[in-house]
């Protein structure tokens, strides 16, 4: 069994913040809120470059995130509220605190899923087709997904089992559950998601553009990227969760053994039945080919 860590040995540790919250007048400034935004920013200018470069218009993928955003944040805060009800409903429980977002709180499989509810909806209105779509902005959500870690870093959450390795995590006492209160430092789980997300990108970039992936085999590998290290991550973190055993694993550990095994059959599939990158990203009768033209568009003498 780990003992507390001594006061003198703390300095070789990552410590956490003071405070996740700062006042701009009477406006809060949150660093989990903070985290999210900037993960959101960075996949849709990751996702542009992307779509751009598969044959769809500049512009596009913020018309997708429009829709896609909120849906996934809603979807995020309805899988954490189903998932973790005891905090919200019943004795001593208030739940108008399920709306308290910036508390934290997003599971990613419902993220995921309403995001993806609002990217159909938004192609579906702009004549865009599915899965080229999905392609382009799977590798940035890998990238969100990793900058969006560090809110829980600003809220001194999700971290793991209690660990004196030099990159150990300190979190303050009153963050510490119950049953690890002499325990000063932990395995910093946000940071170990972070680093292995980025690592993913890196790789699905290389598979991407070495065999021109398409037909959702990029959306596949996503997928398989990001359960594969979901997976052991969830098993080293201490938070409680109301589904934390199921048949000896916790529900995301299982969520994300399962989605590994269909994307992973997904992208053999594909590969056999010789999918390839699709020539046009849109459907029929939508994208440039199909914008009326003008008269500067006849006229021999434009340049």
């Amino acid at each position: 069994m780990l003992s507390s860590v001594t006061p003198d040995v703390l300095v070789q540790f990552i410590p956490s913040p003071d405070h996740g919250v700062w006042h701009l007048g009477p406006v809060p400034i949150r660093g989990y809120a903070l985290s999210i935004i900037l993960g959101i920013v960075a996949a849709i200018w990751i996702g542009e470059k992307r779509w751009v470069a598969r044959g769809g218009r500049a512009g596009e993928v913020s018309d997708v995130a429009i829709w896609a955003v909120p849906f996934g944040v809603i979807g995020g805060r309805i899988y954490h509220v189903i998932t973790d009800n005891h905090l919200y409903f019943g004795t001593g429980a208030n739940p108008v605190e399920a709306l308290y977002i910036w508390r934290g709180g997003l599971g990613v499989w419902g993220a995921i899923a309403f995001g993806a509810v609002g990217v159909l909806i938004a192609c579906r209105r702009n004549g865009i087709k599915m899965l080229p779509m999905s392609d382009a902005l799977a590798p940035g959500v890998l990238v969100a997904q990793a900058i969006g870690r560090w809110g829980n870093w600003f809220n001194q959450e999700l971290f793991g089992k209690p660990t004196d390795l030099p990159w150990g995590l300190e979190i303050d006492p009153a963050y510490r559950p119950p049953g690890y209160e002499d325990f000063a430092t932990f395995h910093p789980t946000y940071l170990y998601e972070f680093v292995w997300n980025l690592i993913a990108f890196a790789v699905i970039i290389w598979l991407d553009r070495r065999y021109r992936l398409g037909g959702g085999r990029v959306l596949a590998l996503y997928v398989m990227g990001y359960t594969l290290g979901r997976g052991w991550i969830e098993m080293m973190r201490i938070d409680t969760v109301q589904m934390d055993n199921v048949l000896g694993l916790r529900l995301n550990v299982w969520t994300s053994i399962v989605l590994f095994v269909l994307a992973t059959a997904y992208f053999i599939w594909a590969g056999r039945r010789g999918i390839t990158r699709e020539e046009n990203v849109y459907v029929e009768g939508h994208g440039p080919e199909a914008e009326p033209t003008t008269d500067a568009d006849t006229d021999s003498s434009a340049v």
